[in-house]
């Protein structure tokens, strides 16, 4: 990945004040130009004028004062494009700031962290003429206790660093957030305008760390223009060194370019862009042919090492046989290792079997030395009580017929409590059912307010079901000794009565209150549709007379317009007739100097004459004061009106806006009413 800044597809230089062909290739643009041809074009050469802030009159007009005090192009890190809000990018161009204001993670409350940033600010002014650049000293002392004067002349340097071509022509308050912006600062939120007013104090370290955080990046661009990181491109594999000319080529050219006066022709900039394109060609070629050597020579090797293959080819055997055979040992391999764990598996499994067979070997052995023991005794017990070998049969079929019977009751038993507990588990469920109903129709009558009592829709009647059960003894585990409580019966032995299970009647009762009340919720729905239907009719008249209204507007805009116009015709029908009225006294001025040469006799009467001209000129010239100042009485009075109107009308569109916002939140409120309608009716 280079480190160099993005090649272009072509220069153009194009004269916008933020145009991204050369801004983003290095250091930042110092001109806002007027037109946008094409320097290596043959358009007609078009003046350029001035986008800084009071170059242009209020009424469009160039301002030939500040044209003239501004001598140097105005920086386009200084105020945005006249040609649209196109953003600016710069090589050293950063990750978008997230929103809000970030923390500064630097430790500048650390007295030695800032007492070390303050050093190398110190030795990076020092050892680049600060003080002879700015005529401003600078003691050990300044970044401990800073002015404001140290400050702006600290910040103007460093920002002269980043952009030669830049004038500070503002309060430095007003002009320094918006440069903050477009060098990303990345904690400019952080500074306001009244810390920029009173630098020093509290606010000393954060702009002490912006003052670092610029120097940094000015040696980031010493840097990168003395081709410092070139070398770490070449360690990982790029080449730049096409980037490094075109970069030469642009800034070199752009340079010229900017010390081209505004009236200066096309053939002139021409002329100074030519040798530097004919540079970056030369630069071009000569890589160019490094290039075509270095393609020679790699062409050759890779001819000698075709060659190379084709000749140990030759001699080694066929490779597709020696894979063939290699794929059939590899699946040989991997069967016999599939048989091999199967083997390994089975002995496995058999061991364990054999293990467990002479464990049960040897328990079978002892419980038949057991067996044996307890028949040599229980026979000595028979023998010593005289039982017969009869009696002992006669006791084993009782014996016999009598487990039997035990087993035939215990299997009815068993049965029997299963049944039991499949019909209690029945009864469970369908009680957590009737519980589960009873809940939703709670739950859905508090929510159309009918519980409790006092909801707007109950009318002090009861509507909240409960289920009337008793704790009872437990049938199916009394049958086992426990004596946990069971809501299934209400006695141990009878159940429930379907109309003794609910606190309510629902078939006759509540039922008829319910529809009483799907009634007049219904007959309620019909009335909010119907003043639903009437805002609307109501909102639609709302709109066509702001329609109206705004036609007037547009009409009294148009008169307005007129007015204007009118007023200026007037104006220069005004100077056209003034001056005509100063060359008719010029000529009878001269008229009577002639006559007074020629014509000594009549001296008086041409004195008279002169004093006639005078009265006249003065009683036109009040003429034409009188009519300018009515003029101007007429225009402000109808710009009074104008406005006041104006507010009029802005006055009765916010009234109409709230009028219809309040309109908008009762049908919202309607709707939700609706969407309760609804519920209520599911």
């Amino acid at each position: 990945m280079s480190l160099a800044p993005n090649r272009p597809q072509q220069p153009t230089f194009q004269r916008s004040s933020s145009g991204t062909n050369i801004a983003d290739l290095g250091r930042p643009s110092t001109v806002q130009r007027g037109s946008s041809a094409n320097i290596f074009g043959n358009s007609a050469s078009v003046p350029r004028m001035s986008y800084a802030p009071g170059a242009i009159t209020p009424h469009g007009q160039s301002s030939l004062g500040m044209v003239q005090s501004v001598q140097r192009r105005s920086s386009v890190y200084s105020r945005p494009s006249s040609t649209g809000p196109q953003s600016h990018q710069s090589f050293f161009a950063q990750a978008p700031i997230p929103a809000g204001v970030p923390k500064d993670p630097r430790p500048l409350k650390d007295g030695a962290y800032r007492a070390k940033i303050g050093q190398e600010l110190l030795d990076y002014l020092t050892k680049n003429n600060f003080e002879l650049e700015m005529r401003h000293s600078l003691s050990q002392n300044t970044m401990t206790r800073t002015t404001q004067k140290d400050f702006e002349f600290m910040f103007q340097w460093l920002y002269h660093r980043l952009d030669p071509g830049h004038r500070f022509q503002k309060n430095i308050a007003a002009e320094v957030p918006p440069l903050l912006k477009q060098l990303r600062y990345p904690f400019e939120k952080s500074i306001t305008k009244s810390q920029l007013s009173a630098v020093g104090g509290q606010n000393w370290l954060t702009f002490l760390g912006l003052l670092h955080w610029m120097m940094q990046l000015a040696q980031m661009l010493d840097r990168y223009d003395a081709g410092e990181y070139d070398d770490a491109c070449a360690e990982a594999g790029v080449d730049v060194s096409g980037d490094r000319i075109i970069f030469r080529f642009l800034s070199g050219a752009y340079r010229d370019w900017l010390q081209v006066d505004d009236d200066a022709a096309e053939d002139d900039e021409k002329r100074l862009l030519t040798p530097h394109v004919e540079a970056m060609a030369a630069e071009f070629q000569r890589g160019n042919s490094k290039y075509e050597e270095e393609m020679k020579i790699l062409e050759a090797e890779h001819s000698a090492l075709l060659q190379q293959i084709d000749e140990a080819e030759k001699g080694q055997p066929d490779l597709a046989k020696l894979e063939k055979h290699f794929k059939i040992l590899e699946d040989d391999k991997r069967k016999f290792e599939d048989y091999n764990h199967n083997v390994e598996e089975k002995v496995q499994k058999y061991e364990s079997k054999i293990t467990a067979l002479a464990e049960v070997i040897a328990s079978a052995e002892k419980e038949l030395i057991d067996a044996e023991r307890d028949k040599v005794n229980l026979q000595r017990s028979v023998d010593q009580q005289g039982i017969t070998i009869e009696d002992i049969d006669r006791m084993n079929s009782e014996r016999e017929r009598l487990s039997k019977s035990v087993s035939t009751a215990s299997s009815k038993l068993e049965d029997t409590k299963r049944r039991c507990i499949e019909k209690e588990n029945e009864a469970n469920r369908a009680l957590e059912d009737l519980e589960r109903m009873v809940d939703k129709f709670n739950s859905l009558c508090y929510q159309i307010g009918l519980i409790p009592t006092t909801a707007a829709n109950a009318k002090g009647e009861e509507y909240e079901l409960h289920l009337l059960t008793n704790a009872a003894p437990n049938f199916s585990s009394s049958q086992h000794g426990s004596s946990d409580s069971d809501r299934l019966l209400a006695s141990p032995g009878t159940g429930y009565s379907p109309a003794h299970l609910l606190s309510l009647d629902l078939r006759s009762s509540t039922k008829s209150l319910l529809l009483s009340l799907r009634k007049e919720i219904s007959e309620r729905r019909s009335m909010a549709i119907d003043a639903d239907m009437k805002n609307h009719e109501l909102l639609d008249s709302i709109k066509e007379a702001i329609d109206d209204k705004r036609a007037e507007v547009e009409a009294l805009e148009h008169r307005v317009r007129a007015a204007e116009e009118e007023f200026e015709k007037t104006k220069e029908v005004t100077t056209t007739q003034k001056v005509a009225s100063d060359t008719q006294i010029e000529k009878m001025e001269k008229e009577l100097a002639k006559m007074r040469g020629g014509l000594g006799e009549s001296v008086q009467v041409l004195e008279q004459r002169e004093m006639n001209t005078n009265i006249e000129y003065e009683q036109l010239t009040l003429k034409a004061n009188a009519l300018r100042e009515e003029l101007h009485t007429e225009v402000e009075r109808m710009l009074n009106d104008i406005i006041k109107f104006k507010v009029h009308i802005q006055k009765s569109l916010e009234d109409y806006e709230g009028f219809v916002v309040e309109e908008a939140e009762q049908e919202l409120a309607g709707g939700d009413e609706m969407e309760d309608e609804q519920l209520v009716e599911e």
